[in-house]
């Protein structure tokens, strides 16, 4: 399994990140997953409070007490921030709780990485200063980040986090490719030249967060995996000749496309079935060509000027 570090910390971790959204679900074994993630070179776990609203954390940390991996063998990282059908909370208060709680179902004493899973319109920075100054004081988390900002709003809370902000989690796949669209379309007047996100990708980059790709086999918002799919021929057929040159699946190319992007970006899968975990983890090493991933993006239904 690839490795890589992490900017400004002292985090080498696992380039594949396995996502416990749906750890919950009751036809599967949270042992065996964890285990399965683990042998095969995973070393990150990411949680979200919202997740079950709490039972993924819980279910993880009963499965993981049953296995032989220590905890200093792991990267766990969770998110806060959405309070459930009614608000966003960045608030010194919420954020405090928050991690309490989330420590206390994880069963641990620290988290390697949290994030603020959404964008407040009431954050107040020196508030979130203050909640992230006390948790690393506190040794209660080693590491902040966010999840779904934009440039503008990363840089508002930087104006009172003296913490280093190291990484950003955003939708990214072959199907969800904005954040690179209207890099390629610069001074085109077409619909992909449209800069939706502020250019947070390279903003990312520039800034060393690393880049973490939620949902990278989903198109839309979660309308559904567009491997197999018989709504996407072209880009189907051409994962299929790549897979059989890498002597790999679709699945497995699918996640090469975003690990051969020299951005070093770690992935995050979702899926809670063994085998699956076992068939995307081989591809860690696979780099496609310049070639290989252009076509693959053309393919996609994206446009090149």
């Amino acid at each position: 399994m690839k490795k890589i570090k992490i900017k400004n910390t002292d985090l080498e971790v696992s380039n594949l990140i396995l996502g416990c959204m749906r750890i919950n679900q009751e036809d599967r074994n949270p042992q065996k997953v964890i285990e399965t993630a683990y042998n095969n070179g995973i070393n990150f776990f990411d949680h979200a409070d919202i997740y079950g609203r709490g039972e993924c954390e819980s279910i993880f940390a009963e499965a993981f007490a049953k296995t032989n991996i220590n905890r200093s063998q792991i990267y766990l990282q969770s998110k806060l921030g959405i309070v459930p059908g009614i608000m966003f909370d960045q608030s010194k208060e919420h954020i405090l709780n928050s991690t309490d709680k989330i420590l206390n179902r994880l069963n641990t004493d620290y988290l390697d990485t949290l994030l603020i899973h959404r964008p407040d319109v009431f954050v107040e920075p020196e508030e979130v200063a203050e909640a992230f100054y006390i948790l690393k004081k506190s040794g209660k988390v080693k590491y902040f980040g966010v999840s779904n900002h934009k440039k503008s709003q990363i840089e508002l809370l930087k104006t009172a986090v003296k913490e280093s902000l190291v990484i950003n989690q955003l939708q990214f796949g072959l199907k969800h490719t904005e954040m690179l669209d209207s890099g390629l379309n610069v001074n085109m007047h077409n619909d992909a030249s449209i800069d939706r996100d502020d250019s947070i990708w390279d903003y990312s980059r520039i800034e060393g967060m690393t880049i973490q790709a939620w949902s990278p086999f989903q198109y839309g918002h979660f309308e559904g995996i567009f491997i197999g799919n018989e709504k996407f021929p072209n880009l189907n057929r051409k994962l299929v000749e790549v897979a059989e040159k890498y002597n790999t699946s679709p699945t497995a190319i699918a996640y090469a496309w975003i690990n051969s992007h020299p951005a070093n970006v770690q992935t995050i899968i979702g899926t809670m079935n063994p085998k699956r975990i076992e068939e995307i983890a081989v591809a860690s090493d696979i780099v496609l060509s310049r070639e290989e991933w252009y076509s693959l993006y053309i393919a996609a239904g994206n446009v090149l000027p």
